[in-house]
């Protein structure tokens, strides 16, 4: 038991260190971590110096707990969450004050006063901000003090606490997370053309059951890396948002247009179709070798066109990534012709045969027109872009 604890100790402590190594090397989700952390405690600094200047009758906590819950991963979400923060401290404040003054103890008040504001907090409208009303309702209660004047001094003090927030996220290195979208796309287009590559190969000889089953397992979860690179894609178009940075900044690779998402779905979708339709077959893979066999070399060359077209989605080498896809779109067109002839000139060996051939150029016919289609239309989505470069 010692030991597995220690070896968990350990493995922790080893993920921290490559954290604190990455951060400390370039770009990337710890460094920007690193960075929200600093701003997050500029800003609950300034906030408290602030509020202990402009107002005298506060809770000295208020605007610095504010300023630094505000300081969040994206602008828009500061400025969101501030709005509905701020106006939950305040109902809660007046509420609690009001509460207090009337009943004049504190006790009896919080058992008035909190279960109201804690089901108010659920209304939609103030998100996930509603626990903020009575989270204030409950520290000016356990204040001792109540009155008009300290309730209004501490309704200011959340609206500046949340000016400040806003302000140092804004104005201090804005985020802009793009450098996410690209991963995620890289990553769907390496899973998609590693998945093409193991099939290609495997379908140059008779194929066994197994690998079927192993192709259409690993096509299975293309679905998921999409979720993420859609979520991906969501979460940095939030982020350019109200964000000052996105017209002073060179902007070559912003986020994926939407035909670019729609064109790796579809290729994700017409993958797991193939592999389906492959494990179907498997029991007669070698009879079916002779019609399966041409297919292979068609794979090769739609895995070397998807290639090119993730680096013209992910604005890697954009101008030789564009000739290449071009290059590579034709050779695909030129093999699914070549594809055809072949298939439709060989022998059949049954009905089995004619079945699995008709699927297969049915799935060729789909993927070579889907990728040429997003390789004219949404490559130059990427390219083009709308927001600013990776940070």
């Amino acid at each position: 038991m010692r030991h597995a604890a220690g070896g968990k100790i350990c493995a922790e402590a080893a993920g921290v260190a490559r954290s604190v190594q990455r951060a400390w090397q370039g770009p990337g989700r710890e460094r920007d971590l690193v960075v929200l952390a600093l701003k997050a405690t500029l800003a609950a600094v300034l906030a408290w110096s602030a509020a202990a200047w402009l107002l005298r009758n506060t809770l000295a906590l208020m605007a610095p707990w504010v300023a630094l819950v505000l300081v969040r991963t994206t602008v828009y979400r500061s400025v969101a969450w501030a709005i509905q923060q701020t106006l939950a401290i305040a109902l809660g404040t007046v509420v609690a004050t009001a509460g207090a003054m009337v009943l004049g103890r504190p006790v009896v008040a919080m058992l008035l006063v909190l279960p109201v504001m804690l089901l108010i907090g659920n209304w939609q409208h103030f998100g996930e901000q509603g626990i903020a009303g009575a989270t204030s309702a409950l520290f000016t209660l356990a204040g001792g003090e109540w009155s008009a004047g300290i309730a209004a001094d501490r309704v200011l003090a959340a609206f500046l606490g949340a000016g400040v927030g806003v302000m140092v996220n804004a104005l201090v290195l804005p985020p802009v997370y793009l450098h996410s979208v690209h991963e995620a796309a890289g990553g769907v287009v390496r899973e998609c053309c590693g998945i093409l590559e193991v099939v290609a190969e495997g379908l140059k000889g008779p194929w066994r059951y197994e690998q079927a089953v192993r192709w259409q397992e690993r096509a299975r979860r293309l679905p998921g890396l999409l979720r993420a690179l859609r979520s991906a894609v969501e979460w940095a178009e939030e982020s350019t948002r109200l964000n000052p940075e996105r017209r002073r900044r060179a902007r070559p690779a912003g986020p994926l247009g939407e035909e670019t998402l729609r064109t790796l779905e579809d290729v994700a979708d017409h993958l797991q179709g193939l592999t389906r339709v492959l494990a179907e077959a498997a029991a007669d893979s070698v009879r079916h070798a002779e019609v399966t066999r041409p297919y292979a070399d068609f794979l090769h060359g739609v895995g070397q066109a998807l290639t090119a077209y993730g680096r013209t989605v992910t604005g890697e080498d954009t101008q030789d990534a564009r000739r290449e896809l071009e290059r590579t779109l034709r050779q695909v067109e030129a093999a699914h012709g070549d594809l055809r002839a072949r298939l439709a000139g060989r022998p059949v060996l049954g009905a089995a045969a004619v079945e699995l051939s008709g699927s297969l150029l049915a799935e060729a016919r789909r993927l070579a027109c889907r990728l040429c289609r997003g390789g004219t239309r949404g490559g130059t989505d990427a390219s083009a872009g709308s927001g600013p470069p990776v940070r």
